[in-house]
């Protein structure tokens, strides 16, 4: 049978961290073995499930190139279909209606834990006598559970599970609306899309047994299941919104690229040897879901941050540039304003470990500022930083090549006319140049701001000194 894998959120809120790594793995599964993946969105949950929330998935899985060769299908489009399979089960004796009001079971959950037994419903309408059964009345459908025996599965993470038939209840298979639960709908999904394996969090591993038990009423084949360790914070405790654990997408909006997640995501988990970089093709041809690690993964920033900064030096440029323009769009950036960005990024990229960083730094070569770093103007543009300024932008003016070369020798000639050190040139001519008091070698900063545009934010410059000087004296 070839392999077909599925990632099923719910649209009750983005696409988060957890999910995407359980989408990566479904997906890798397939594509390692030639199969098929799916994408179904499991939205019975009417009352939570929104529309914003089934674009975030499908934007997420879109930022991240996992693509479906199904769907995505929607369970809310499903619905005639589950009908006809509960009607199956009630048919066959394998489910039942339940007339059981909503106070008789929370007296009943609530005498349980009084007598520290484990809630569950009693069966009371298990048996009932046809002639007893008024489907007038409001009732919902319960999965008829075996009572004797248990459910064994060979988790491909976990290892063998057992649970016996005595500790689960009868599920609850329709809602007094008619509506199918959640536990219902996955199997009869799962049975008809023919899916091979079920990749998904450790969260779900309850709800396996019961699953397993209506997949054998329906006499349907059963998945191969593996469920994935939690993912934990930098403290230990369940990853959450205080890690940062947001939408997919914010990793997108604060800088991250979609190689240096996916590449992340992969070793939450799953380890070849001491390898940490790995193009998805490396993904595809050594992933194996039965070497998914047992024990939870730890989510680490700083790794994170390290990743990325790896991929945008290593990263061709026609790769990184459409991520790259997306923030300078959100910039207001136009790389037609200044130097060929290709000659700019491996001389930041030691500086910088993400996108928003990138465009930070490159800004004063594309785009004119107003005003000075406070610090660096407080620190390097005083009375004293005057003459040199004055002085190297007259031998800029003389310049006919504005080449990095002939750049240097003209501030070399400042410091041997002033007799003065560099750091008395090149620190105030930075700061002027840039607005802030870091960038790479003098001759190539200015050389990428260009000859005219430097020399207005040295007049500029200049002039801020005066002022300076003005109100201070």
């Amino acid at each position: 049978m070839s392999v077909k894998t599925r990632f099923a959120p719910s649209p009750t809120g983005y696409l988060h961290v957890g999910g995407a790594r359980t989408a990566l793995y479904s997906w890798l599964h397939a594509k390692a073995n030639s199969g098929q993946f799916v994408l179904r969105i499991e939205d019975t949950d009417l009352e939570r499930s929104t529309p914003e929330a089934v674009q975030a998935i499908m934007d997420g899985m879109e930022w991240l190139s996992l693509d479906w060769n199904e769907g995505p299908y929607f369970q809310t489009k499903r619905f005639d279909r589950y009908a006809e399979v509960i009607e199956q089960l009630i048919a066959q004796g394998d489910a039942y209606p339940c007339f059981c009001s909503k106070q008789r079971l929370d007296d009943l959950r609530e005498q349980q834990m009084a007598n520290k037994e484990k809630p569950r419903y009693d069966g009371k309408c298990r048996h009932l006598a046809p002639e007893s059964i008024d489907l007038s009345q409001d009732h919902v459908i319960r999965f008829k559970n075996p009572q004797e025996g248990a459910v064994t599965f060979d988790d491909v993470v976990k290892g063998p599970i057992t649970i016996a038939n005595a500790e689960l209840d009868d599920l609850i298979i329709a809602r007094t609306d008619g509506s199918p639960t959640y536990n219902f709908t996955v199997v009869v999904d799962d049975m008809d899309m023919q899916i091979t394996q079920v990749i998904r969090g450790d969260d779900h591993i309850n709800n396996t047994p019961r699953q397993i038990n209506i997949f054998k009423a329906l006499n349907a084949n059963i998945p191969q299941y593996g469920h994935v360790p939690m993912i934990l914070g930098d403290d230990g405790k369940k990853l959450s919104k205080r890690h940062g654990a947001v939408s997919v997408m914010q990793y997108r909006d604060d800088g991250y690229l979609p190689q240096a997640v996916l590449n992340y995501l992969v070793r939450l988990g799953w380890s070849h040897g001491d390898q940490e970089i790995f193009s998805v093709a490396q993904m595809i041809e050594l992933f194996d879901i039965n070497n998914i690690n047992k024990a939870p993964s730890a989510f680490n920033t700083q790794k994170l941050n390290w990743l990325n900064q790896t991929y945008i030096k290593q990263l061709p440029l026609d790769v990184l540039l459409p991520h790259l323009q997306w923030h300078l769009n959100k910039a207001n950036l136009n790389l037609q304003d200044g130097p060929a960005i290709g000659e700019l990024i491996p001389e930041f990229a030691e500086r910088i470990q993400t996108l928003v960083e990138l465009v930070e730094v490159i800004r004063p070569y594309y785009s004119d500022f107003d005003k000075f770093d406070e610090g660096a103007a407080k620190k390097h543009l005083r009375p004293v930083a005057l003459e040199a300024l004055v002085c190297v932008k007259q031998k800029f003016e003389a310049l006919a090549d504005w080449q990095p070369e002939l750049i240097q020798q003209a501030i070399d000639a400042t410091v041997s006319e002033l007799e003065i050190g560099m750091g008395k040139v090149g620190m105030p001519l930075r700061v002027a140049v840039t607005g802030a008091g870091m960038s790479p070698a003098l001759d190539l900063t200015l050389k990428w701001i260009g000859k005219d545009r430097a020399l207005q934010r040295i007049e500029f410059a200049i002039k801020f000194i005066q002022e300076r000087s003005k109100t201070s004296g």
